[in-house]
């Protein structure tokens, strides 16, 4: 099996390259410039330069391959262009005959265009994979326990013992890891009967702000308590990372949960039927935190 890896260098995709490779995988890393080369390498796959705007390279990256983990970048400085260049990876996977795709969408899509353009594009590329007549699935995760990683959070566990977030603390999350959204993306892969399904997948615990506090505390053995952090400062922190307009955004949709009377879904109560088709043993906040104590506590 040679599979093609698209965003192996962010948190999102990376441990696909293990996760394929303990199933004798041959992995192939696309990445749009040769600086990540040698970290692609170090983590067992063969990097090529593949950037999703170019239709020509695609085209050329995808020949002899069997199966594609897609992801589309997720800050682009124009969000439609995201359609564009999905159609580059789809429309060469089909020529090339390239057996099934796996579509991680870095977020729950919504039922229906919201008018948010990074939420309404992915819509398109739905119905344009789906249309393209290939094997395919999609797998939508909900908030990853790595985004506590961020410049955000972190530093907030590390000085203040606060773990800071910017979703209110009565909204419960199913934070899940990116390690276990990598090893569904590679289960869906080699599962054969999965050829046009869609997953929206959750870890198993569904946290209120406290909650989470209270099993990240158990996973590092020091006592943190939860921070609603508040938009604003979320957003001149996030600034210099992605961009004013982009932090903005974002920023305003937190906004928008401070001020909810009623929480969108974060969690999938019916995980038990997802992992009954992909196999996948899922990783409690408790020991994901353990596992990475020392990147909080110095």
């Amino acid at each position: 099996m040679r599979i093609l890896v698209f965003g192996a260098t962010g948190s999102q995709q990376f441990y696909i390259i293990e996760e394929a490779k303990k199933r004798g995988a041959e992995v192939i890393a696309a990445t749009s410039t040769e600086t990540s080369f040698e970290k692609l390498r170090q983590a067992g796959a063969v990097p090529v330069l593949g950037n999703i705007s170019n239709a020509a390279q695609m085209l050329e990256i995808t020949k002899g391959i069997d199966a594609i983990a897609f992801m589309i970048p997720v800050s682009l400085p124009n969000p439609f262009d995201g359609l564009e260049f999905s159609k580059n990876v789809i429309d060469a996977a089909k020529e090339n005959g390239v057996k099934k795709i796996v579509w991680n969408t870095s977020g729950w899509l919504e039922d229906q265009k919201t008018g948010m353009p990074t939420d309404d594009v992915k819509l398109d590329v739905k119905d344009y994979l789906v249309a393209s007549g290939l094997d395919c699935v999609i797998i939508e995760p909900t908030i990853y326990m790595e985004n506590m990683m961020g410049g955000f959070c972190a530093p907030f566990v590390t000085n203040e013992k606060k773990l800071a977030y910017p979703t209110p603390q009565t909204m419960p999350i199913g934070w899940i890891a990116s390690r276990d959204v990598s090893t569904l993306v590679v289960e869906a892969i080699y599962t054969p009967n999965l050829t046009a399904d869609s997953f929206r997948v959750s870890g198993l615990e569904n946290l209120k702000g406290d909650e989470l506090a209270e099993r990240f505390s158990k996973g590092i053995g020091e006592k943190i308590v939860y921070y609603a952090q508040p938009p604003t400062e979320f957003k001149d922190i996030l600034a210099p990372f992605v961009g004013a307009a982009a932090a903005a955004a974002v920023a305003s949709y937190y906004q928008d949960l401070q001020n909810a009377t009623q929480y969108p879904s974060k969690f999938n109560p019916n995980m038990h039927e997802v992992l009954e088709k992909l196999p996948v043993k899922m990783t409690s906040v408790e020991q994901w935190a353990k596992e990475n104590k020392g990147f909080f506590i110095k």
